[in-house]
């Protein structure tokens, strides 16, 4: 018998005709199989440079490409952002292992990797095996991958005394009536196996159940008339919010439509609302509340 988790519904604080605006593709318009993509973004901050900026990592995996893209903000003054993109699939044991430099501010900053080694899931990042650090004057401002002592010896640096904040991770996934993903609920915790399960077709209602570390954490019934909305459930007796909106899956064909959206946010969510934001300006800005969010696009395939 499944375990469930401790649920407590509660009101959404975002009205809902703010959110229902959304990126379509034009109706009839398959996704094509080659096009689609697996990418996993996380937006860090820290400081670099004298200035708190975001650091982005864009990991990135399809059937033309598997990349990951790192870039950094530059001040308000200047429009671009400094950008580094490596190739993951090089058939080269050099091309997995290097450097690339630029300056901000006149200073030097170093992205060093090395993926010689690197061991992959189905996913665009790698489960283990590699590391990528991003160093300035000696400094390692963020650290990616579990190799550690292997990235400080490389690099001839030392840990920053900066904190490095993770404001948000934003994945795309795509899939049938199953998406999986992982995502960081506790702070400094591993992060925890999410599923999400879908019932669209067939002579009942359309359902979807949503799973945590195996435990079924909330079972969503009626879903023509709750395609949007959100509840609190219990993970390890901390409260997560999880929000969803499917609208265009039941009532846009698969593939002529936007994906469905789901949120995976510890805590609560402020007590705020947005009434001129649509839904990609709500998740670009992150003004939904302080603190991490995990937004997670699940598009349907054939």
């Amino acid at each position: 018998m499944a375990k469930y988790l401790n649920v407590e519904a509660v009101p959404l604080t975002i009205p809902a005709e703010s959110i229902t605006s959304r990126k379509k593709t034009s109706k009839g318009q398959a996704i094509k199989k080659d096009a689609l993509q697996h990418s996993i973004i996380f937006v860090y901050q820290t400081k670099v440079a004298e200035s708190y900026r975001c650091i982005t990592a864009t990991w990135c995996k399809s059937t033309k490409e598997h990349t990951l893209s790192m870039s950094v903000e530059k001040n308000t003054i200047e429009e671009n952002k400094y950008t580094c993109k490596i190739e993951l699939e090089s058939g080269q044991s050099w091309g997995k292992k290097g450097l690339r430099s630029f300056e901000i501010d006149g200073e030097r900053v170093d992205i060093f990797w090395d993926f010689r080694h690197a061991v992959f899931s189905a996913g665009p990042q790698p489960c283990s095996c590699y590391y990528v650090a991003l160093v300035y004057k000696k400094e390692v401002l963020l650290l990616l991958g579990d190799l550690a002592k292997d990235a400080y010896r490389r690099t001839k640096s030392k840990p920053s005394s900066e904190e490095v904040t993770l404001l948000c991770k934003k994945e795309n996934v795509h899939g049938k009536k199953v998406f999986c993903t992982k995502t960081m609920l506790e702070e400094g915790k591993r992060e925890h196996d999410i599923v999400i399960e879908t019932s669209l077709s067939g002579p009942d209602d359309p359902e979807m159940w949503i799973s945590i570390d195996g435990m079924l954490a909330s079972r969503i019934m009626n879903l023509n008339w709750r395609f949007r909305g959100n509840e609190i459930v219990m993970v390890n007796n901390l409260p997560v919010q999880i929000f969803w909106d499917v609208h265009d899956w039941l009532f846009n064909e698969v593939g002529s439509g936007g994906p469905g959206l789901f949120i995976f946010k510890p805590g609560f969510f402020e007590p705020t609302s947005y009434p001129n934001s649509s839904r990609d300006d709500l998740v670009e800005e992150n003004p939904l509340t302080k603190g991490f969010c995990h937004f997670l696009y699940a598009w349907r395939t054939n």
